[in-house]
Protein backbone atom coordinates (compact mmCIF):
# COMPACT_ATOMS: atom_id res chain seq x y z
CA UNK A 1 0.00 0.00 0.00
CA UNK A 2 1.02 3.33 -0.85
CA UNK A 3 -1.03 5.27 1.87
CA UNK A 4 -2.43 7.42 -1.35
CA UNK A 5 -6.28 7.36 -1.35
CA UNK A 6 -7.06 4.36 -3.71
CA UNK A 7 -9.65 6.95 -5.20
CA UNK A 8 -7.22 8.99 -6.16
CA UNK A 9 -7.38 9.31 -9.79
CA UNK A 10 -3.83 8.31 -12.18
CA UNK A 11 -2.26 7.85 -15.65
CA UNK A 12 -1.14 4.60 -16.03
CA UNK A 13 -0.48 4.28 -19.63
CA UNK A 14 0.63 6.21 -22.87
CA UNK A 15 0.93 5.20 -26.51
CA UNK A 16 2.03 6.89 -29.87
CA UNK A 17 2.35 6.61 -33.23
CA UNK A 18 3.89 8.98 -36.05
CA UNK A 19 3.63 7.00 -39.31
CA UNK A 20 5.53 9.11 -42.13
CA UNK A 21 6.92 6.52 -44.50
CA UNK A 22 3.87 3.71 -44.64
CA UNK A 23 2.77 2.71 -48.32
CA UNK A 24 -0.43 3.52 -49.39
CA UNK A 25 -1.17 0.11 -49.86
CA UNK A 26 -0.51 -0.79 -45.99
CA UNK A 27 -2.49 1.94 -45.43
CA UNK A 28 -5.00 0.72 -42.04
CA UNK A 29 -8.08 2.29 -40.91
CA UNK A 30 -8.43 5.09 -38.31
CA UNK A 31 -9.92 2.55 -36.14
CA UNK A 32 -7.41 0.26 -36.02
CA UNK A 33 -4.44 2.58 -36.31
CA UNK A 34 -6.11 4.14 -32.87
CA UNK A 35 -6.25 0.63 -31.46
CA UNK A 36 -2.86 0.32 -31.91
CA UNK A 37 -1.84 3.27 -29.90
CA UNK A 38 -4.26 1.78 -27.13
CA UNK A 39 -2.16 -1.33 -27.34
CA UNK A 40 0.86 0.47 -26.86
CA UNK A 41 -0.70 2.04 -23.71
CA UNK A 42 -1.62 -0.99 -22.36
CA UNK A 43 1.76 -2.29 -22.76
CA UNK A 44 3.04 0.82 -21.56
CA UNK A 45 1.21 0.11 -17.95
CA UNK A 46 4.00 -2.57 -17.24
CA UNK A 47 0.79 -4.63 -15.65
CA UNK A 48 -0.22 -7.88 -17.79
CA UNK A 49 -2.18 -5.69 -21.05
CA UNK A 50 -5.28 -8.28 -21.16
CA UNK A 51 -6.06 -7.85 -17.58
CA UNK A 52 -5.73 -4.07 -17.78
CA UNK A 53 -7.66 -4.01 -21.30
CA UNK A 54 -10.30 -6.52 -19.56
CA UNK A 55 -10.92 -3.61 -16.48
CA UNK A 56 -11.51 -0.99 -19.10
CA UNK A 57 -15.04 0.04 -19.03
CA UNK A 58 -15.07 3.74 -20.83
CA UNK A 59 -13.75 4.22 -23.95
CA UNK A 60 -13.37 7.29 -25.88
CA UNK A 61 -12.50 8.20 -29.38
CA UNK A 62 -11.71 11.74 -30.48
CA UNK A 63 -13.87 13.03 -33.97
CA UNK A 64 -11.98 12.28 -37.33
CA UNK A 65 -11.18 14.64 -39.56
CA UNK A 66 -13.65 12.33 -42.21
CA UNK A 67 -16.87 12.97 -39.87
CA UNK A 68 -16.26 16.70 -39.19
CA UNK A 69 -15.92 18.15 -42.77
CA UNK A 70 -17.01 16.75 -46.05
CA UNK A 71 -13.89 18.22 -47.46
CA UNK A 72 -12.15 15.45 -45.88
CA UNK A 73 -14.51 13.09 -46.35
CA UNK A 74 -12.84 9.37 -46.56
CA UNK A 75 -13.31 7.15 -49.53
CA UNK A 76 -12.76 4.11 -47.73
CA UNK A 77 -15.44 4.26 -45.60
CA UNK A 78 -15.87 4.83 -41.78
CA UNK A 79 -16.84 2.30 -38.52
CA UNK A 80 -20.54 3.45 -37.16
CA UNK A 81 -19.00 3.26 -33.40
CA UNK A 82 -15.40 4.20 -33.55
CA UNK A 83 -14.96 3.98 -30.22
CA UNK A 84 -16.16 -0.17 -29.83
CA UNK A 85 -14.01 -0.76 -32.94
CA UNK A 86 -11.48 0.54 -30.51
CA UNK A 87 -12.41 -1.60 -28.11
CA UNK A 88 -12.83 -4.74 -29.65
CA UNK A 89 -9.83 -4.92 -31.38
CA UNK A 90 -7.96 -4.73 -27.72
CA UNK A 91 -10.14 -7.12 -26.04
CA UNK A 92 -11.86 -4.76 -23.97
CA UNK A 93 -15.69 -4.42 -23.02
CA UNK A 94 -16.19 -1.34 -22.06
CA UNK A 95 -19.83 0.06 -20.73
CA UNK A 96 -19.46 3.22 -22.42
CA UNK A 97 -18.41 4.05 -25.72
CA UNK A 98 -18.08 8.10 -26.69
CA UNK A 99 -17.32 9.36 -29.75
CA UNK A 100 -16.26 12.80 -28.85
CA UNK A 101 -17.50 16.17 -30.79
CA UNK A 102 -15.10 18.31 -32.30
CA UNK A 103 -12.80 20.18 -30.83
CA UNK A 104 -8.88 20.28 -29.71
CA UNK A 105 -9.88 20.46 -26.09
CA UNK A 106 -11.25 17.43 -25.73
CA UNK A 107 -8.69 14.99 -25.12
CA UNK A 108 -7.91 17.25 -21.65
CA UNK A 109 -11.30 17.77 -20.98
CA UNK A 110 -11.86 14.03 -20.74
CA UNK A 111 -8.97 13.35 -18.61
CA UNK A 112 -10.19 16.36 -16.23
CA UNK A 113 -14.04 14.57 -16.63
CA UNK A 114 -13.46 11.10 -16.35
CA UNK A 115 -10.32 11.99 -13.40
CA UNK A 116 -13.39 13.34 -11.30
CA UNK A 117 -15.88 10.41 -12.29
CA UNK A 118 -12.72 7.59 -11.00
CA UNK A 119 -12.14 9.53 -7.93
CA UNK A 120 -16.38 9.22 -6.93
CA UNK A 121 -16.30 5.46 -8.01
CA UNK A 122 -18.21 6.68 -10.79
CA UNK A 123 -15.67 4.81 -13.49
CA UNK A 124 -13.03 1.79 -13.71
CA UNK A 125 -10.60 2.97 -15.90
CA UNK A 126 -11.24 5.06 -18.99
CA UNK A 127 -8.96 5.14 -22.18
CA UNK A 128 -9.15 8.17 -24.15
CA UNK A 129 -7.64 8.19 -27.88
CA UNK A 130 -7.66 8.83 -31.29
CA UNK A 131 -6.08 8.68 -35.12
CA UNK A 132 -5.50 10.68 -38.40
CA UNK A 133 -4.54 9.47 -41.74
CA UNK A 134 -4.76 12.36 -43.47
CA UNK A 135 -1.16 11.39 -45.57
CA UNK A 136 -2.12 7.94 -46.50
CA UNK A 137 -5.53 8.88 -47.09
CA UNK A 138 -4.47 11.45 -49.76
CA UNK A 139 -1.52 8.82 -51.01
CA UNK A 140 -4.28 6.10 -51.22
CA UNK A 141 -6.60 7.90 -53.73
CA UNK A 142 -3.94 9.24 -55.67
CA UNK A 143 -2.54 5.75 -56.09
CA UNK A 144 -5.94 4.56 -56.96
CA UNK A 145 -6.33 2.19 -54.34
CA UNK A 146 -10.09 0.98 -53.09
CA UNK A 147 -9.63 0.03 -49.00
CA UNK A 148 -12.43 -0.88 -47.67
CA UNK A 149 -12.91 0.82 -43.77
CA UNK A 150 -15.79 -0.02 -43.38
CA UNK A 151 -17.41 -1.59 -40.01
CA UNK A 152 -20.37 -1.80 -37.69
CA UNK A 153 -19.17 -3.19 -34.14
CA UNK A 154 -22.27 -2.57 -33.05
CA UNK A 155 -24.16 -0.35 -30.43
CA UNK A 156 -24.43 3.87 -30.86
CA UNK A 157 -21.64 5.78 -29.87
CA UNK A 158 -22.17 8.18 -27.21
CA UNK A 159 -21.85 11.69 -27.92
CA UNK A 160 -19.79 13.56 -25.59
CA UNK A 161 -18.99 17.82 -25.67
CA UNK A 162 -19.88 20.60 -26.85
CA UNK A 163 -21.94 20.08 -30.58
CA UNK A 164 -22.21 23.98 -31.29
CA UNK A 165 -20.73 25.68 -34.54
CA UNK A 166 -18.02 27.78 -33.91
CA UNK A 167 -19.07 30.78 -36.30
CA UNK A 168 -22.24 32.64 -36.04
CA UNK A 169 -24.74 32.96 -38.89
CA UNK A 170 -23.18 36.60 -39.54
CA UNK A 171 -19.66 35.07 -39.22
CA UNK A 172 -20.24 32.69 -41.99
CA UNK A 173 -22.31 35.23 -43.91
CA UNK A 174 -19.07 36.68 -45.04
CA UNK A 175 -17.36 33.55 -45.52
CA UNK A 176 -15.80 32.67 -41.80
CA UNK A 177 -15.95 29.48 -40.88
CA UNK A 178 -12.24 27.99 -40.72
CA UNK A 179 -9.71 28.36 -38.14
CA UNK A 180 -7.12 29.82 -40.85
CA UNK A 181 -8.83 32.69 -41.75
CA UNK A 182 -10.11 33.49 -37.41
CA UNK A 183 -6.24 33.08 -35.82
CA UNK A 184 -5.25 35.88 -38.10
CA UNK A 185 -7.78 37.89 -37.97
CA UNK A 186 -6.78 37.28 -33.61
CA UNK A 187 -2.95 37.63 -34.44
CA UNK A 188 -3.32 41.13 -36.39
CA UNK A 189 -4.99 41.82 -32.84
CA UNK A 190 -2.08 40.94 -31.07
CA UNK A 191 0.27 42.51 -33.58
CA UNK A 192 -2.13 45.99 -32.95
CA UNK A 193 -1.91 45.56 -29.13
CA UNK A 194 2.13 45.57 -29.20
CA UNK A 195 1.95 48.56 -31.81
CA UNK A 196 4.19 46.70 -33.93
CA UNK A 197 5.24 47.08 -37.54
CA UNK A 198 4.05 44.75 -40.23
CA UNK A 199 7.60 43.11 -40.32
CA UNK A 200 8.33 43.71 -37.03
CA UNK A 201 5.72 41.20 -36.04
CA UNK A 202 6.69 38.35 -38.37
CA UNK A 203 10.15 38.66 -37.22
CA UNK A 204 8.57 37.94 -33.66
CA UNK A 205 6.25 35.06 -34.68
CA UNK A 206 9.08 33.71 -36.38
CA UNK A 207 11.29 33.70 -33.30
CA UNK A 208 8.21 32.04 -31.35
CA UNK A 209 7.59 29.17 -33.87
CA UNK A 210 11.95 28.46 -34.12
CA UNK A 211 11.78 27.62 -30.68
CA UNK A 212 8.53 24.74 -31.37
CA UNK A 213 10.69 23.67 -35.15
CA UNK A 214 14.01 23.23 -32.98
CA UNK A 215 11.63 21.15 -30.36
CA UNK A 216 10.58 18.97 -32.95
CA UNK A 217 14.24 18.41 -34.90
CA UNK A 218 15.05 16.15 -31.41
CA UNK A 219 11.65 14.52 -31.19
CA UNK A 220 11.88 11.27 -33.03
CA UNK A 221 7.98 11.09 -33.35
CA UNK A 222 7.46 14.82 -34.75
CA UNK A 223 6.46 14.94 -38.84
CA UNK A 224 8.52 18.00 -39.68
CA UNK A 225 11.89 17.89 -38.29
CA UNK A 226 13.99 20.18 -40.51
CA UNK A 227 14.57 22.77 -37.66
CA UNK A 228 13.35 25.78 -39.31
CA UNK A 229 14.90 29.13 -38.45
CA UNK A 230 12.99 32.09 -37.54
CA UNK A 231 13.45 34.08 -40.48
CA UNK A 232 12.79 30.67 -42.88
CA UNK A 233 9.66 31.02 -40.74
CA UNK A 234 8.25 34.36 -41.72
CA UNK A 235 9.60 34.59 -44.65
CA UNK A 236 7.36 33.13 -48.22
CA UNK A 237 8.67 30.64 -50.07
CA UNK A 238 7.73 28.19 -52.19
CA UNK A 239 8.02 26.00 -49.46
CA UNK A 240 6.53 28.85 -47.48
CA UNK A 241 3.68 30.04 -48.90
CA UNK A 242 1.06 32.45 -47.69
CA UNK A 243 -2.15 30.58 -46.68
CA UNK A 244 -3.72 33.67 -44.78
CA UNK A 245 -1.84 36.76 -43.97
CA UNK A 246 0.12 37.15 -41.73
CA UNK A 247 0.77 33.51 -41.49
CA UNK A 248 2.73 31.55 -44.21
CA UNK A 249 2.19 27.85 -44.64
CA UNK A 250 4.83 26.77 -41.84
CA UNK A 251 2.94 28.88 -39.15
CA UNK A 252 -0.34 26.57 -39.89
CA UNK A 253 -0.95 23.14 -38.21
CA UNK A 254 -0.03 20.46 -40.20
CA UNK A 255 -2.80 18.18 -40.87
CA UNK A 256 -0.96 16.24 -43.60
CA UNK A 257 -0.04 13.18 -41.16
CA UNK A 258 -0.76 10.05 -39.76
CA UNK A 259 -0.95 10.26 -36.27
CA UNK A 260 -2.53 8.18 -33.19
CA UNK A 261 -1.73 8.46 -29.45
CA UNK A 262 -3.91 6.88 -26.11
CA UNK A 263 -3.40 7.89 -22.74
CA UNK A 264 -5.02 5.12 -19.84
CA UNK A 265 -6.38 6.49 -16.59
CA UNK A 266 -7.62 4.54 -13.01
CA UNK A 267 -7.36 5.19 -9.90
CA UNK A 268 -4.79 4.23 -7.40
CA UNK A 269 -6.42 1.56 -5.90
CA UNK A 270 -7.02 -0.22 -9.37
CA UNK A 271 -3.58 0.47 -10.64
CA UNK A 272 -2.56 -1.49 -7.23
CA UNK A 273 -4.51 -4.30 -7.63
CA UNK A 274 -2.79 -4.45 -11.60
CA UNK A 275 0.04 -4.35 -10.28
CA UNK A 276 0.94 -1.28 -12.10
CA UNK A 277 4.64 -0.26 -10.83
CA UNK A 278 4.33 2.74 -9.12
CA UNK A 279 6.96 4.25 -11.47
CA UNK A 280 4.61 4.39 -14.05
CA UNK A 281 1.83 6.41 -12.18
CA UNK A 282 1.42 10.28 -12.68
CA UNK A 283 -0.92 12.13 -11.14
CA UNK A 284 -3.42 14.99 -12.66
CA UNK A 285 -2.28 17.54 -10.04
CA UNK A 286 -5.04 20.49 -10.83
CA UNK A 287 -7.51 20.99 -13.95
CA UNK A 288 -9.75 23.38 -15.18
CA UNK A 289 -12.74 23.70 -18.28
CA UNK A 290 -13.90 27.00 -19.50
CA UNK A 291 -15.21 28.30 -22.76
CA UNK A 292 -14.79 32.24 -23.70
CA UNK A 293 -17.54 34.12 -25.45
CA UNK A 294 -18.63 31.97 -27.76
CA UNK A 295 -18.85 34.33 -31.34
CA UNK A 296 -15.64 35.75 -31.58
CA UNK A 297 -17.49 38.79 -33.14
CA UNK A 298 -18.68 39.56 -29.65
CA UNK A 299 -15.03 39.70 -28.03
CA UNK A 300 -14.03 42.76 -26.59
CA UNK A 301 -10.52 41.89 -26.99
CA UNK A 302 -9.92 39.81 -29.64
CA UNK A 303 -6.63 39.78 -28.27
CA UNK A 304 -7.30 38.14 -24.59
CA UNK A 305 -8.48 35.04 -23.59
CA UNK A 306 -10.17 35.22 -19.94
CA UNK A 307 -11.13 31.27 -20.47
CA UNK A 308 -6.97 30.39 -20.59
CA UNK A 309 -6.57 32.67 -17.74
CA UNK A 310 -9.07 31.45 -15.61
CA UNK A 311 -8.85 27.52 -16.14
CA UNK A 312 -4.60 28.24 -15.54
CA UNK A 313 -5.68 29.74 -12.07
CA UNK A 314 -8.17 27.26 -11.39
CA UNK A 315 -5.68 24.56 -12.02
CA UNK A 316 -2.81 26.05 -10.35
CA UNK A 317 -4.91 26.65 -7.27
CA UNK A 318 -6.18 23.27 -7.55
CA UNK A 319 -2.42 21.76 -7.45
CA UNK A 320 -1.75 24.60 -4.73
CA UNK A 321 1.24 25.60 -6.90
CA UNK A 322 2.04 29.07 -9.03
CA UNK A 323 3.03 29.09 -12.31
CA UNK A 324 6.68 29.78 -11.64
CA UNK A 325 6.88 26.28 -10.25
CA UNK A 326 5.36 24.66 -13.57
CA UNK A 327 8.93 23.12 -15.49
CA UNK A 328 7.62 22.87 -18.86
CA UNK A 329 4.78 23.29 -20.66
CA UNK A 330 2.93 22.48 -23.78
CA UNK A 331 0.85 25.30 -24.92
CA UNK A 332 -1.75 24.23 -27.99
CA UNK A 333 0.08 25.76 -30.76
CA UNK A 334 -2.24 25.52 -33.94
CA UNK A 335 -1.00 29.06 -35.15
CA UNK A 336 1.21 31.18 -33.34
CA UNK A 337 -1.65 33.80 -31.73
CA UNK A 338 -2.96 30.33 -30.10
CA UNK A 339 0.52 30.17 -28.03
CA UNK A 340 1.06 33.81 -27.62
CA UNK A 341 -2.05 34.58 -26.11
CA UNK A 342 -1.86 31.46 -23.92
CA UNK A 343 1.72 32.98 -22.62
CA UNK A 344 0.22 36.17 -22.18
CA UNK A 345 -2.52 34.97 -19.99
CA UNK A 346 -0.86 32.52 -18.09
CA UNK A 347 2.11 34.94 -17.07
CA UNK A 348 4.84 33.24 -19.41
CA UNK A 349 7.43 35.75 -20.91
CA UNK A 350 8.87 35.87 -24.13
CA UNK A 351 12.21 34.99 -22.17
CA UNK A 352 11.49 32.25 -20.65
CA UNK A 353 13.65 29.45 -20.95
CA UNK A 354 11.04 26.79 -20.19
CA UNK A 355 9.60 24.80 -22.98
CA UNK A 356 6.34 26.00 -24.39
CA UNK A 357 5.96 23.09 -26.40
CA UNK A 358 7.50 19.26 -25.61
CA UNK A 359 6.11 18.20 -28.48
CA UNK A 360 6.85 20.73 -31.33
CA UNK A 361 3.77 21.81 -31.87
CA UNK A 362 0.67 21.32 -34.55
CA UNK A 363 2.99 22.86 -37.25
CA UNK A 364 6.34 20.58 -36.68
CA UNK A 365 5.31 17.73 -34.88
CA UNK A 366 2.22 17.61 -36.41
CA UNK A 367 -1.86 18.42 -36.22
CA UNK A 368 -3.52 15.26 -35.98
CA UNK A 369 -7.19 17.04 -36.06
CA UNK A 370 -8.74 16.79 -32.27
CA UNK A 371 -6.38 14.34 -31.06
CA UNK A 372 -3.15 16.53 -30.96
CA UNK A 373 -3.26 16.87 -27.07
CA UNK A 374 -3.52 13.09 -26.51
CA UNK A 375 -0.55 13.11 -27.77
CA UNK A 376 0.64 16.11 -25.70
CA UNK A 377 -0.70 14.46 -22.47
CA UNK A 378 1.62 11.56 -23.76
CA UNK A 379 4.71 13.12 -24.04
CA UNK A 380 4.07 15.19 -20.72
CA UNK A 381 3.25 11.82 -19.07
CA UNK A 382 7.04 10.16 -20.06
CA UNK A 383 8.88 13.83 -19.46
CA UNK A 384 7.41 14.01 -15.80
CA UNK A 385 8.32 10.04 -15.58
CA UNK A 386 12.14 10.50 -16.41
CA UNK A 387 11.69 13.81 -14.19
CA UNK A 388 10.33 12.84 -10.72
CA UNK A 389 8.54 15.68 -8.61
CA UNK A 390 8.69 17.68 -11.68
CA UNK A 391 5.24 19.29 -12.39
CA UNK A 392 4.16 19.82 -16.11
CA UNK A 393 1.33 21.45 -17.50
CA UNK A 394 -0.68 20.68 -20.49
CA UNK A 395 -3.68 23.43 -22.57
CA UNK A 396 -5.83 22.41 -24.98
CA UNK A 397 -8.04 24.46 -27.14
CA UNK A 398 -11.13 24.05 -29.08
CA UNK A 399 -12.58 26.03 -32.23
CA UNK A 400 -11.41 29.22 -32.34
CA UNK A 401 -9.29 30.35 -28.65
CA UNK A 402 -12.90 29.07 -27.95
CA UNK A 403 -13.29 26.11 -25.95
CA UNK A 404 -10.33 25.36 -23.23
CA UNK A 405 -8.97 22.61 -20.75
CA UNK A 406 -5.72 22.46 -18.61
CA UNK A 407 -4.13 19.93 -16.78
CA UNK A 408 -1.20 19.75 -14.78
CA UNK A 409 0.69 16.54 -14.03
CA UNK A 410 3.55 15.42 -11.81
CA UNK A 411 4.64 11.88 -10.58
CA UNK A 412 4.06 13.45 -6.49
CA UNK A 413 0.48 13.31 -5.97
CA UNK A 414 -1.18 16.06 -4.26
CA UNK A 415 -1.18 15.78 -0.20
CA UNK A 416 -5.50 16.67 -0.13
CA UNK A 417 -8.08 14.40 -2.23
CA UNK A 418 -8.59 14.71 -5.88
CA UNK A 419 -11.08 17.72 -5.78
CA UNK A 420 -11.86 20.05 -8.59
CA UNK A 421 -13.51 23.30 -8.51
CA UNK A 422 -17.22 22.80 -10.05
CA UNK A 423 -16.39 24.15 -13.62
CA UNK A 424 -19.61 25.68 -13.84
CA UNK A 425 -18.38 28.12 -11.24
CA UNK A 426 -15.56 29.72 -13.56
CA UNK A 427 -18.07 29.75 -16.34
CA UNK A 428 -20.22 31.64 -14.85
CA UNK A 429 -17.53 34.25 -14.14
CA UNK A 430 -16.31 34.12 -18.06
CA UNK A 431 -20.13 33.91 -19.20
CA UNK A 432 -20.39 37.75 -17.23
CA UNK A 433 -17.91 39.16 -19.57
CA UNK A 434 -18.02 41.78 -21.76
CA UNK A 435 -19.79 40.85 -25.05
CA UNK A 436 -20.12 43.31 -27.91
CA UNK A 437 -22.90 43.64 -29.98
CA UNK A 438 -22.06 42.99 -33.46
CA UNK A 439 -24.00 45.47 -36.36
CA UNK A 440 -25.47 43.05 -39.22
CA UNK A 441 -26.08 45.86 -41.35
CA UNK A 442 -23.64 48.56 -40.94
CA UNK A 443 -23.30 51.64 -42.91
CA UNK A 444 -21.30 54.63 -42.69
CA UNK A 445 -17.86 55.67 -41.40
CA UNK A 446 -15.97 53.08 -39.01
CA UNK A 447 -12.33 51.59 -38.24
CA UNK A 448 -10.44 48.78 -38.74
CA UNK A 449 -9.86 46.59 -35.85
CA UNK A 450 -8.30 43.43 -37.15
CA UNK A 451 -8.08 42.35 -40.64
CA UNK A 452 -6.55 39.31 -42.93
CA UNK A 453 -6.20 38.28 -46.14
CA UNK A 454 -6.94 34.60 -47.37
CA UNK A 455 -5.14 33.57 -50.46
CA UNK A 456 -5.48 30.65 -53.15
CA UNK A 457 -3.37 28.86 -54.55
CA UNK A 458 -1.07 31.83 -56.08
CA UNK A 459 -2.97 34.98 -54.99
CA UNK A 460 -4.55 36.55 -52.57
CA UNK A 461 -8.35 36.41 -52.99
CA UNK A 462 -10.38 37.76 -49.81
CA UNK A 463 -9.63 39.87 -47.44
CA UNK A 464 -12.07 40.14 -44.10
CA UNK A 465 -12.14 41.97 -41.12
CA UNK A 466 -13.26 43.44 -37.98
CA UNK A 467 -13.92 46.81 -37.41
CA UNK A 468 -16.23 49.64 -35.11
CA UNK A 469 -18.63 51.78 -36.07
CA UNK A 470 -18.21 55.51 -35.65
CA UNK A 471 -20.14 56.91 -33.14
CA UNK A 472 -22.23 53.66 -31.90
CA UNK A 473 -19.33 52.25 -31.25
CA UNK A 474 -20.64 48.87 -32.55
CA UNK A 475 -18.49 46.15 -33.56
CA UNK A 476 -19.10 45.05 -37.71
CA UNK A 477 -17.78 42.15 -39.72
CA UNK A 478 -17.41 42.54 -43.46
CA UNK A 479 -14.98 42.09 -46.54
CA UNK A 480 -13.13 43.87 -48.86
CA UNK A 481 -13.80 44.21 -52.32
CA UNK A 482 -11.79 41.94 -54.56
CA UNK A 483 -9.34 44.31 -55.98
CA UNK A 484 -6.03 43.13 -56.44
CA UNK A 485 -4.28 46.24 -55.93
CA UNK A 486 -6.63 46.87 -52.57
CA UNK A 487 -5.73 43.19 -51.08
CA UNK A 488 -1.97 43.77 -52.01
CA UNK A 489 -2.04 46.74 -49.69
CA UNK A 490 -3.36 45.34 -46.60
CA UNK A 491 -0.35 43.58 -46.63
CA UNK A 492 2.10 46.06 -47.09
CA UNK A 493 0.68 48.93 -45.75
CA UNK A 494 -0.27 49.32 -41.76
CA UNK A 495 -4.43 49.33 -42.02
CA UNK A 496 -4.46 48.92 -38.20
CA UNK A 497 -7.20 51.42 -36.88
CA UNK A 498 -7.71 52.63 -40.96
CA UNK A 499 -10.68 54.75 -41.25
CA UNK A 500 -13.12 53.25 -43.71
CA UNK A 501 -16.44 52.82 -45.49
CA UNK A 502 -18.69 50.25 -44.78
CA UNK A 503 -22.09 49.07 -46.84
CA UNK A 504 -24.12 46.17 -48.56
CA UNK A 505 -22.98 44.73 -51.66
CA UNK A 506 -24.13 41.75 -52.39
CA UNK A 507 -25.34 40.36 -49.56
CA UNK A 508 -22.41 40.96 -47.35
CA UNK A 509 -20.76 44.41 -45.39
CA UNK A 510 -17.85 45.63 -47.81
CA UNK A 511 -15.27 47.81 -46.33
CA UNK A 512 -13.22 50.30 -48.39
CA UNK A 513 -10.28 52.44 -46.55
CA UNK A 514 -10.70 56.18 -46.80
Amino acid sequence: MTGIDPRTPVLIGVGQITDTTGAPSSARSRVAFCAEAAQAALADTGANPGEVARGIDTVAVMEFFSDISPRFQSPFGRSSNPAASVAKRIGAAPRRNYYAHSGGNMPQYLVNRFAEEISRGECRAALIGGAELMRSTQNARKAGLALDWNEDPGGEPERIGDPRAGFTPEEARHGLRAAIHYYPLIENAIRAGHGRSVDTHMTAMGGLFEKLAAVARANPRASRRKGYSAEALATPSDENRWICFPYPRLMNANAMIDQAAAVLLTSVGQAEAWGVPRAKWVFLRGCADGTDIWAVSERAALDRSPAIAGCARVALGMAGVSAREIESFDLYSCFPSAVEVAMREIGIADDDPRPISITGGLPFFGGPGNNYVTHAIAEMVERVRARPGKLGMVTANGMYLTKHSVGIYSTDPSSAPFRREPPARLQAELDAGPKLRVETAPRGSGRIETYCVAFGLEAPEQAFAFGRLDGSGARFVAVAPREPALLAALMTGDQLGRPVEVGPEDGKNVFRPL
